[in-house]
């Protein structure tokens, strides 16, 4: 048996998100599991983006966590651009829980006024295959597969083998940009820093 404190109390809200994880103190070998504080304005790590080979599921314990969610690509459908599918968006209060398929897409945020506190599971433990709702430009077959092994973080089609780097922001030049569903469902890059929205994501030369 493996035993781990994960939480203290706090006064009100914190400043800046607080993530803990619990898969290494417990020594787990099939699930990993993250113990999450987000104070208002703030949400979990990367935009919009799936775990083709894991599930997820997030148990909300204090606070309201907002996702948006989008339904993994119809592998029959080819080509297609960003908008060609329409996402939602689902709050889930404490004392709730959620679970995402294996390709289904989301990102999830606080939009109230208090802490949200929330425990992330995945299974199984290690995901190798995060995806971001883009379809590759060059053979328009696949969503683009995360590829962070090199210096910068970069985009791969799992398809064709395609590569891309993703751009600051035109507007800002921030790197800033992540994935979220415009007012209408459909996916955009977002700014974080200024605001701006993009239909596409901008790539480096």
């Amino acid at each position: 048996m493996e035993r781990v404190a994960f939480d203290e109390p706090t006064d009100g809200p914190t400043a800046g998100v607080d993530r803990r994880g619990l898969s290494d103190p417990l020594a787990t070998d099939g699930v990993a599991i993250n113990r999450y504080r987000i104070p208002p304005g703030e949400g979990f790590p990367s935009g919009l983006h799936t775990h083709a080979d894991q599930e997820e599921v997030f148990v909300v314990l204090d606070g309201t966590a907002t996702f948006e969610t989008l339904p993994g690509r119809d592998p029959d459908d080819p080509g297609g651009s960003n908008t060609a599918r329409s996402g939602r968006v689902v709050t889930v209060p404490a004392g709730e829980a959620v679970r995402f398929a294996p390709g289904e897409y989301q990102s999830g945020d606080n939009r109230g006024d208090d802490d949200l506190v929330a425990l992330a599971i995945g299974a199984p433990r290690e995901t190798t295959d995060v995806r971001v709702p883009v379809r590759c430009p060059d053979c328009g077959e696949a969503d683009f597969a995360l590829d962070a092994a090199g210096d910068a973080l970069s985009f791969r089609c799992p398809a064709c083998g395609a590569e891309r780097v993703p751009a600051p922001c035109p507007d800002c030049g921030r790197d800033a940009l992540t994935l979220a569903l415009d007012d209408g469902g459909a996916v955009v890059a977002a700014c974080d820093g200024c605001g701006a929205a993009f239909d596409s994501p901008p790539f480096r030369d």
